[in-house]
Order: C-alpha cells, then sequence, then structure tokens
C-alpha cells in the first residue's frame, strides 16, 4: 500500500486474474503492463490500472492482436477499434487461406495423390483470380490466334472464366486443377484448333450464322434430342425420324440451304468434327468451379450423330 493505493506483487495479480506469473512478467518486460513501483529487494509492484491493463491486454491477445499494436492501444496512438478494423481484415485473409488448404487437402485425400500431385494440386490452387484469367487466355491465344474465329465465339471463350469462392469444396478445387492441367496439354490445344478451324471454314462455306444462330441450333439440338431420350427412343429406330427431320431442317435453313442428303452428310460431319469428349470436359468442369448448370450438349450431339449415322443420306 502506497498513500492509500494498494500495490500488488506478480503473484496476487495472477491470483486475481488467472494469468500465470510467467505471462504477466514477459508482458511487463515488454512494456505494456508496466510497474508502479518496487519494494526495497528490487521485486515489482503493480496498482490497481495493472488490473484493468492485464484484462484489456489478455482480450486482444486472445483475439491474436500483437504487443506492438497492444502497446499502441495502450498509449493512446491508435483506438481499439482501428486496431480491431485492421486485424478483422488480416483474419479474413487467413480464413480464406486456412479454407483453401482445408479444400486442397480433402480433394487430395480424395485422389489419393502422390507427393507430385499434392504440390501440383497445392500451387494451382492458391493462384490468384487475375493468374487463373491469365492462364485460360494463354490457352484460348494458342488455340485460336490466326483464325476467322466468329468474335462473339471468343468473347464467349474468354468471358467464362474459371472464379473460385472464397470457400471452395474439394469438387470445385478437384476440377480446377484438372481444368488447369487439360488447357495445358498440347495436344487439347491443338485438337481445339482443327475442330475450330475446320468448323469455321465450314461454316463459311454454308455461309456462316453468327453466334445466336449457333446457339439457337445447339439450343434445338439439346430440346429434341432432350425429349427423344426422355421417351426412350433410340437413336437407331424409326421413331428417332421426326426428331431428327426437325433438327435438320431447321439448320439448313440457318444456312441458307435445304435439306438434301448431301446437307446431312455435311452436317455429320460437322457434328463428329467438333464433337470432342475433351471439349465437354472443358466447359464441365468450369461449370463445377463456378457454380453453373451442368452442360448437357455432349449426350445430345451423341444421340444425333448416332441418329444421321443410322438413317443414311436419305433427306
Amino acid at each position: 500500500m502506497d498513500d492509500g493505493i494498494p500495490l500488488y506483487s506478480i503473484g496476487e495479480l495472477a491470483r486475481l486474474t488467472g494469468l500465470t506469473v510467467k505471462t504477466i512478467r514477459f508482458w511487463s518486460d515488454a512494456g505494456v503492463v508496466p510497474p508502479t513501483d518496487r519494494t526495497p529487494a528490487g521485486y515489482r509492484l503493480y496498482g490497481p490500472q495493472a488490473l484493468a491493463r492485464l484484462g484489456l491486454v489478455r482480450t486482444l491477445r486472445e483475439l491474436g492482436v500483437g504487443l506492438t499494436a497492444i502497446q499502441r492501444v495502450l498509449a493512446r496512438e491508435v483506438t481499439v477499434a482501428d486496431v480491431a478494423a485492421v486485424h478483422a481484415e488480416a483474419l479474413e485473409t487467413q480464413i480464406r487461406t486456412l479454407r483453401l488448404r482445408r479444400a486442397v487437402l480433402r480433394a487430395v485425400a480424395g485422389r489419393g495423390s502422390t507427393p507430385e500431385e499434392l504440390e501440383l494440386m497445392h500451387k494451382l490452387a492458391h493462384l490468384t483470380d487475375g493468374e487463373r484469367r491469365r492462364l485460360i487466355e494463354d490457352f484460348i491465344d494458342h488455340a485460336f490466334d490466326g483464325l476467322d474465329v466468329d468474335p462473339g465465339f471468343l468473347a464467349t471463350m474468354r468471358n467464362a472464366m474459371p472464379m473460385l469462392p472464397e470457400d471452395p469444396s474439394p469438387e470445385q478445387i478437384d476440377a480446377w486443377v484438372e481444368l488447369a492441367e487439360l488447357v495445358q496439354d498440347d495436344g487439347f490445344r491443338a485438337g481445339m484448333r482443327r475442330a475450330a478451324d475446320d468448323q469455321m471454314r465450314a461454316w463459311a462455306e454454308a455461309g456462316r450464322p453468327g453466334v445466336e444462330e449457333t446457339r439457337r441450333q445447339a439450343d434445338l439440338i439439346r430440346e429434341r434430342t432432350g425429349a427423344a431420350r426422355k421417351a426412350g427412343i433410340a437413336p437407331q429406330s424409326p421413331q428417332a425420324r421426326p426428331f431428327v427431320d426437325d433438327i435438320v431442317v431447321a439448320s439448313a435453313q440457318m444456312t441458307g440451304r435445304q435439306d438434301s442428303p448431301e446437307f446431312r452428310a455435311w452436317l455429320l460431319e460437322q457434328l463428329e468434327s467438333g464433337h470432342d469428349s475433351r471439349y465437354e470436359q472443358y466447359w464441365r468442369l468450369l461449370a463445377v468451379i463456378n457454380g453453373w448448370r451442368q452442360p448437357d450438349m455432349g449426350p445430345a450431339v451423341e444421340w444425333l450423330i448416332a441418329a444421321l449415322r443410322a438413317g443414311g443420306p436419305a433427306a
């Protein structure tokens, strides 16, 4: 007691606060809870304000705030609100990082990955949005550079970028890693380039419908083959004929041509050259990453190809 003000030893503070003597001594040495006085033997003594300081310091430390920031708060250089805002933002970044690590580890566990695959998945998963975009844009540039590709098609490709959410699922991480590997595969790039080149030349000969017409054709193929498949109609059966005719007639009209054996042979050739399971996989993986509806053109085109083959050249 000094002038009526109670003074506490470190041991007494420890009993009053529930903190360890070692912790109080460390904070005292750091200057955040300085002693008020000392005994003749040199032992530290603390006033009542030390209890309040220790409570604040403990709370801030439990929230992860560093001692340097705490010193600035106690010195009135910054407010608790300022420190809390900065620290909350830092924690958000840490949380996003931890969620991403968790998703990678779960994806690795599901895959049964090798150490090499683990390293690759970790690297690819931690790319920024900008780095992911550049990876896809590099693929598009290499696959279609120099080709007379419809600008609308390229715009569609460039607008469809993988956007991992802040808390991705293992499936989304897995899909992103597979997509990143796919777009860097030389065989896939070359195949996409050949298919695009063949299709562009073929469409040019046929009057080259625009992107909107191509979308309408895709919607028609999806709708009519979907109805046939839902009804259990096999593409080789006679019952498939009306569905095929609807698609062929509409496709011919889009190109300013008439339904004929030659046109059907041409359409079959275009469907076969443009139907690449890896292209379908590209869009499927994008759908998983971005949470979009799964594409269903693969089964639709496969049904139509089988139906056109079974129907022969007759219109």
